[in-house]
């Protein structure tokens, strides 16, 4: 007989399944429609046929297939339109109303034709199924009405009731069919596969046509030619489906694969725990402070991946340095000060927490923006984030290094979506945006560049603290909440309740600490050598020519640390006090001021001197060369024909504007952290440097002018003294004439 499209077999011997267990059918009683049952255990049951047709299990011989149950989101927009228009024919025909509930009528329900009052059901039905037939038949197969017969309408009603009134109960199982699988890719392909895999990644790369003749000859030379391969087509998607799209560079993907691949991932469950670091070109041209040219810079983020918090940047006129890393790694644990034009609904807006608190430990009014102790750094594999400088300050401040897997951007996902965030919804709206690519860049992003390096920090905090921090995050929600919207600064709030904050903020000294370290003698007149150029200071009297006490591997050294971005000072650290002292560079004059200079630079000061045959005793006789590297330029009128020239100008002075900028930032982490000055408009850039490189030369030559000349000289005398004091008419003695004559 057939049950529900399944032809189920009565005759004697057959086993059933049935809810309590298997039955073997004993006998069949056509007459009185009854079957005799026996179980394992000997048990005899008679069960009517209509009452065994509502407890067996049919069981079409093939095994069972774990799925889970349908959902709208598996369905397109025109599948979910046709459900809602089929499910309304059918609750209308069963009950007279499109929406089931006679609570809920639609404009005019019920109509006449449906009007539960005065209609059965049966001839609902009847009149649906003939209003549905005289559609016309290419509208109704557009609208997935042509076969929606009476036994289609009364399925679809009883799935609505019994599914509890869900549309997911009514979905059509042929919309949703189970995958067959792959049938020609039995076992012994799969094992040809594995090894052709295994193979490959030892070898060099290769195409995927030469994977299948591997495949062919791996099943010919272990299974005969009787066992069947797929075609190319399926063994690439099955290639596909199991090791991912072929796109990876072949070391890459034998580091990936030696990894284990049952190795524990990390599991986020609070702010600070892993803090991504990433360097990016930032796409807006700015212009300069000493010349106003457009410069490009960088931009390096420090993101919470917690919270999706971007708890810090840094903007560097060119490419960023491992000092610069460090000090953003800083300026993680330090809270944010409050700017002039920020309102209060920018302070610090977290609950548990009061604001008048953290001031009270920063020592001022402290911005809505996540601060912590990082205990984990995730960072790629660029020069600057494996220097050993960066991973000594990263293990000074406790932090565990987190390397993200070469060429792997997946590792560090959120800080690469956040460059991509930051661009769409603010840097691409700004004048001087140079696009990705040379293709896609405007007329004249130069020309459009009006934002100097100061106003551009200033905007992307006040982006950052006012918008990015309150924006809604689309896909991302705390594993306790995973049905929950956040943004950024509600999961920061809500780390709160769970586990509380832990208020730690470093001394404003530690900026001393991140610095690189220099290990010398204090020579008792001359002061201390750092990297080629001399340092004296008040702060070294007491320990001119001492031995320091230290021992290990720098025994009897002072430790000086110095910033690479400016290198007219350096820091000397008291042990006496613990305080810590500038000591200037000697080459300086001891008043006026000398523009900023780098290492780079230094180098450069020192490969001049030797070029030019200078042989230097004292500092101050590298001064005159420092100075003209300074203010070495190419005027801005050029012949149309000597653009090199230009261009190579352009590149100096935007060398001069880096390490200016770089002096100025510097100036700001020593004295005060994380504040920025006032930012400077593009109306109020002025050509500061040459005015510095000016008023040092004049400097520099009024020096050599006072110790060339010690005492002035005295005063002459007036006009026409000479003549009153001797007679010209006064003829000389003898023996002057015989001398002269002589």
């Amino acid at each position: 007989m057939s049950w529900g499209g399944v032809h189920l077999e009565l005759a004697v011997g057959a086993v059933l399944d049935l809810d309590d267990g298997a039955w073997t059918v004993v006998e069949v009683r056509a007459g009185s429609g009854a079957v005799v049952l026996t179980s394992a255990g000997g048990e005899l049951r008679i069960c009517p046929l209509g009452r065994l047709l509502g407890k067996v299990r049919v069981s079409t011989g093939e095994p069972a297939r774990a799925g889970q149950a349908p959902s709208l989101e598996d369905l397109d927009e025109g599948q979910v339109e046709v459900l809602h228009l089929r499910l309304a024919h059918a609750l209308e025909a069963d009950c007279g109303f499109r929406s089931g509930d006679p609570r809920w009528p639609e404009p005019g329900e019920p109509r006449p034709r449906y009007d539960p009052a005065v209609t059965t059901k049966q001839q609902r039905m009847a009149r649906k199924e003939a209003e549905l037939a005289a559609l016309h038949p290419r509208e109704a197969r557009r609208l997935g009405l042509d076969r929606l017969g009476v036994r289609t309408l009364r399925r679809l009603a009883d799935a609505w009731w019994e599914g509890g009134c869900r549309l997911e109960a009514c979905i059509d199982g042929r919309w949703l069919k189970l995958s067959p699988g792959r049938p020609s890719v039995t076992e012994q392909i799969a094992e040809a596969i594995e090894a052709v895999h295994l193979e490959c990644l030892h070898r060099s790369r290769v195409s995927m046509r030469t994977r299948e003749r591997l495949i062919h000859q791996y099943v010919r030379e272990k299974f005969g030619e009787e066992v069947e391969v797929p075609h190319y087509s399926t063994l690439w998607r099955v290639w596909r489906e199991w090791y991912g799209p072929d796109g990876t560079r072949q070391r890459y993907q034998r580091s990936a694969a030696a990894m284990d691949p049952g190795g524990s991932s990390v599991v986020i469950t609070r702010p600070g725990q892993v803090v991504a670091l990433d360097t990016t070109p930032f796409p807006v041209l700015l212009r300069s402070h000493g010349f106003g040219d457009a410069v490009g810079a960088h931009l390096t983020l420090a993101m919470d991946v917690f919270s999706r918090s971007l708890v810090a940047f840094r903007l560097t006129l060119g490419s960023d340095t491992a000092v610069d890393v460090g000090l953003l790694l800083r300026d993680v644990m330090m809270p944010l000060p409050m700017r002039p034009d920020w309102g209060e609904e920018m302070a610090w807006p977290y609950p548990g927490v009061p604001a008048s608190v953290v001031a009270e430990f920063a020592g001022y009014e402290v911005a809505g923006l996540p601060f912590f102790a990082p205990a984990t750094v995730t960072t790629d594999h660029g020069l600057v984030y494996k220097s050993h400088y960066l991973v000594e300050v990263e293990r000074r401040m406790g932090c565990s290094v987190l390397p993200a897997r070469t060429m792997r951007a997946t590792d560090k996902a959120a800080c690469e979506r956040a460059f991509r965030s930051a661009q769409s919804l603010l840097l691409e709206a700004l004048p001087g945006f140079r696009g990705a690519d040379v293709a896609d860049r405007g007329a004249d992003p130069e020309g459009d560049a009006v934002f100097t390096v100061s106003a551009m920090e200033h905007l992307v905090a006040t982006w950052i603290v006012k918008v990015w921090q309150n924006r809604r995050l689309g896909e991302h929600a705390p594993p306790w909440a995973p049905d929950e919207r956040h943004s950024p600064n509600t999961l920061f709030a809500a780390s709160f309740a769970q586990g509380g904050f832990g208020l730690r903020i470093p001394s404003p000294d530690s900026y001393y600490g991140v610095l690189p370290a220099t290990y010398v003698k204090i020579h008792r007149k001359r002061g201390v050598k750092v990297k080629n150029l001399w340092y004296d200071g008040p702060a070294l009297d007491q320990y001119r020519g001492l031995r320091s006490p230290r021992g290990g591997e720098h025994a009897g050294l002072w430790r000086i640390r110095h910033d690479p971005r400016d290198r007219r000072e350096v820091f000397f650290e008291d042990p006496a006090d613990r305080q810590w002292h500038a000591l200037r560079w000697t080459g300086l004059p001891p008043q006026g001021q000398v523009p900023a200079f780098s290492d780079a630079k230094v180098d450069e000061l020192m490969v001049e001197a030797a070029r030019s045959g200078l042989v230097p005793r004292d500092d101050r006789d590298l001064l005159p060369v420092l100075l003209e590297l300074l203010g070495r330029h190419v005027p801005v009128e050029q012949w149309p024909g000597r653009r090199a020239k230009e261009a190579a100008g352009k590149r100096r002075r935007a060398g001069q504007a880096r390490e200016e900028e770089r002096a100025q930032v510097a100036d700001r982490d020593r004295h005060r952290p994380r504040q920025a000055p006032e930012p400077v408009a593009s109306a109020q850039v002025v050509p500061l440097r040459r005015d510095q490189v000016r008023s040092a030369v004049d400097a520099d030559r009024r020096r050599r002018r006072e110790l060339a000349v010690p005492s002035p000289p005295p005063l002459p005398g007036p006009l026409g003294a000479g003549y009153r004091e001797h007679d010209l008419f006064r003829l000389p003695p003898d023996d002057e004439e015989e001398e002269t004559d002589d």
